[in-house]
């Protein structure tokens, strides 16, 4: 199933709503002056009306096919389209005795319309187009058939002006506390999104998490077995290569166990995060030692910078493990010399991890807090979410970028303990 933009389909659907409100207005007007002209005997110019009101249809016609479309409608676009209605409705009031004709309170719906969709630069600037338009209205139009003796009668002219008045101090108030109470309504809406993408992302943890669970139980015996066999065959005659050869397979079920028993540590009674506080260039020197380990054949250029000597910070395994799934990463991507610069202060450390590999690519920095991320033709998505999720855990950030001369360049901006071990 395709999703829909939740911002297009927003703003697809005002627009549409827009589209009826025209159409009801164009209704509106040709009956008016259908009625003008043949119940109360007002002598209308029908010809100049017709024409806005054509044109205002053909633009109405050219919105629907908008709606139609499958482009999303931006906030510029809806705009102008308010101001041709604010226009529109300039020259009917023009022809129909301009700020005199009672309907002159109408100048407000495009600036509600916009106060509730639009920004506040733009709601300022609809504010500011109707003001205008109201404005000159008092002085240029054409004064109904049978009322220009009102026009010099000194208490119409009291109450045109205070009508007008009355237009401008809503037209400020609409501006400034309707615009206000849209945009709390946008943050709420902005944070209700952001929490529930952290409880969905939240449950895909713990969807893993009951998975890698499971699978170290599962492991865990044939593991044990493979250790037993592989001690009996290191006490058989064997020759002297196969004797390193065992060493090496045993060391590597070792290693598997031991991170079986942090994965099932991680989700039972003992929790990972018991690492306790170490400090930071000791911390550096053992990931990138250990790194270096699983692989002796790669070249890892590891450059520190002077920081606070009495820096600390929380060595828990998953951060040890998120690290070390990014050099993976990095030297899965180029079989160069890998860089790794950490510098740091007291309060935050700073990793920069640089390969010389084929880039970023197009989707991966924008989507790196989504499950599926990995663009590797046998990649199931589950390093760079894990490690996001961890970072974001204890408070760190992770970002990536080309690197200047081709590569990526990986960043990781971590917190440090804001005390010191005496």
């Amino acid at each position: 199933m395709r999703l829909q933009d939740p911002t297009r389909d927003s703003s697809t659907r005002n627009l549409k709503r827009l589209f009826m409100l025209r159409s009801l207005v164009i209704g509106g007007e040709l009956l008016a002056l259908l009625l003008a002209n043949t119940l109360a005997g007002l002598e209308l110019p029908v010809q100049p009306l017709l024409l806005i009101i054509g044109i205002l249809t053909a633009v109405n016609f050219w919105t629907w096919r908008r709606i139609l479309g499958s482009t999303s409608i931006r906030d510029g676009e809806f705009f102008i389209q308010l101001s041709i209605d604010v226009l529109a409705l300039t020259g009917v009031l023009y022809f129909t005795g301009g700020a005199t004709n009672p309907f002159a309170w109408f100048f407000l719906i495009p600036l509600i319309i916009a106060a509730t969709v639009l920004s506040a630069t733009a709601t300022w600037s609809m504010a500011l187009l109707t003001t205008a338009c109201y404005t000159l209205l008092m002085f240029y139009f054409i004064p109904l058939a049978g009322n220009d003796h009102m026009q010099h009668d000194a208490n119409f002219a009291q109450h045109v002006f205070g009508m007008w008045f009355g237009f401008v101090l809503s037209a400020a108030l609409i501006a400034w506390f309707v615009v206000g109470m849209a945009n709390t309504l946008r943050k709420r809406d902005r944070l209700l999104a952001e929490v529930r993408e952290h409880a969905l992302r939240d449950e895909q943890l713990v969807a893993m998490g009951t998975l890698a669970t499971g699978a170290a139980h599962e492991l865990g015996t044939p593991l044990a077995t493979m250790a037993i066999l592989t001690k009996e065959l290191e006490r058989a005659d064997v020759s002297a290569d196969m004797q390193r050869k065992l060493g090496i397979l045993h060391n590597q079920i070792r290693r598997c166990k031991q991170a079986l028993s942090v994965i099932s540590a991680s989700a039972g009674e003992v929790p990972a995060e018991s690492g306790g506080l170490v400090q930071v260039e000791h911390f550096i020197e053992k990931l990138t030692t250990e790194w270096q380990q699983l692989h002796p054949d790669t070249a890892l250029d590891v450059q520190l910078q002077d920081g606070a000597s009495q820096a600390h910070i929380v060595a828990e395994y998953t951060l040890h493990q998120a690290l070390i799934n990014l050099l993976n990463n990095a030297v899965e991507a180029s079989s160069e010399t890998l860089v790794l610069k950490a510098g740091w202060d007291s309060r935050r450390l700073e990793i920069e991890i640089l390969d010389r590999g084929p880039g970023l690519h197009p989707q991966t920095a924008s989507t790196i807090d989504q499950r599926k991320t990995s663009h590797k033709e046998y990649g199931m998505g589950l390093g760079l979410f894990l490690t996001h999720a961890t970072l974001q855990r204890l408070g760190g950030n992770i970002e990536l970028f080309d690197r200047e001369g081709g590569g990526t360049c990986t960043r990781v901006v971590l917190p440090l303990a804001t005390f010191s071990l005496s």
